[in-house]
């Protein structure tokens, strides 16, 4: 599985979860078998016991039955994760669309309040044992404040970037989904080393361009990223388009990682965290896209 990305699937829990879970143990001491999906086998005695009772249609009727599937058993599955995505993007959209449509100082507030409460759940998401589907719906609502509020300052000062983040978004999100199942884009080692070599720098960067807005070093718009320029081009375009690079490159560890947990046959339960783990990527990747767009504008 591929490490080192988003902490939600590299932390301790995940990949602890993703390994296969261990053969019950027979009661009483007999020697049972396990089926693939690794539920225990009776023994021929206990089976030979159970068909007296049962008629020739009853036995035919269990013999035609189909086996137990991951959701069957409380494994998780590709559909498990679709849902609860959706469930965590629904509930993003509509505190994004509270956000958008209080009044200019509410949604400010708000925006406030979605940042800092975001990043703090986000925090208790990522460290929790288990997956809590609450705390993780929350995260989705605040960070929609974060985003709608976001969105709503960035619109007035250059119009239409908004539509175009989500479309900017949604066409990355799918480009890595197909070149991912297709193969032609994994996670590997090579790959996993510059990752971490370039998202190193580009915090770095980050916290340097922050301190310096901070204290007043920079006074243009997006700090150093609008500050400095190359060859006439902002900084930050450049920064931007690495920025997202890496965004749609954690979508290819996420959708890795995940594949190896339904493979491992996880609990049915991490399926919460998937969800929680694609929508931290995917709010890193908009904020990203929609930052890009408004430098390129301030450039008009």
């Amino acid at each position: 599985m591929a490490t080192g990305g988003n902490p939600i699937f590299s932390g301790k829990n995940f990949r602890e979860a993703t390994q296969a879970p261990p053969a019950p143990q027979a009661p009483y001491g007999q020697n049972y078998g396990q089926n693939p999906y690794g539920q225990a086998a009776g023994a021929q005695g206990a089976w030979s016991s159970a068909q007296q009772g049962m008629t020739q249609d009853q036995l035919q009727d269990l013999y035609n039955r189909p086996a137990a599937g991951p959701a069957d058993i409380g494994r998780m599955t590709y559909d498990d994760v679709i849902v609860k995505t959706a469930g965590c993007l629904g509930i993003l959209i509509v505190g994004a669309a509270v956000a958008l449509a209080v009044p200019q100082g509410t949604g400010s507030m708000l925006m406030i309040l979605g940042a800092l409460g975001g990043f703090a759940l986000a925090m208790v998401n990522t460290f929790k044992k288990q997956p809590s589907p609450g705390l993780i719906l929350a995260y989705a609502l605040l960070e929609g404040f974060f985003l709608g509020g976001l969105t709503r300052i960035l619109d007035n000062l250059y119009p239409g970037v908004g539509i175009q983040a989500v479309v900017g978004t949604l066409s990355v999100f799918a480009v890595t989904l197909v070149l991912f199942k297709s193969g032609k884009v994994r996670a590997t080692p090579k790959l996993m080393r510059f990752f971490m070599i370039a998202l190193i720098g580009y915090a770095v960067f980050a916290l340097v361009n922050m301190f310096m807005m901070m204290t007043g070093a920079v006074t243009t718009p997006f700090g150093l990223s609008t500050g400095v320029t190359i060859m006439g081009i902002p900084l930050g375009v450049f920064i931007g388009i690495l920025a997202i690079g890496l965004a749609a490159f954690s979508l290819i560890m996420d959708f890795t990682s995940i594949e190896a947990a339904i493979s491992a046959g996880a609990p049915q339960r991490f399926s919460w965290t998937a969800a929680f783990g694609l929508t931290v990527t995917l709010v890193w990747l908009y904020v990203e896209i929609i930052r890009l767009l408004a430098i390129l504008r301030g450039d008009d």
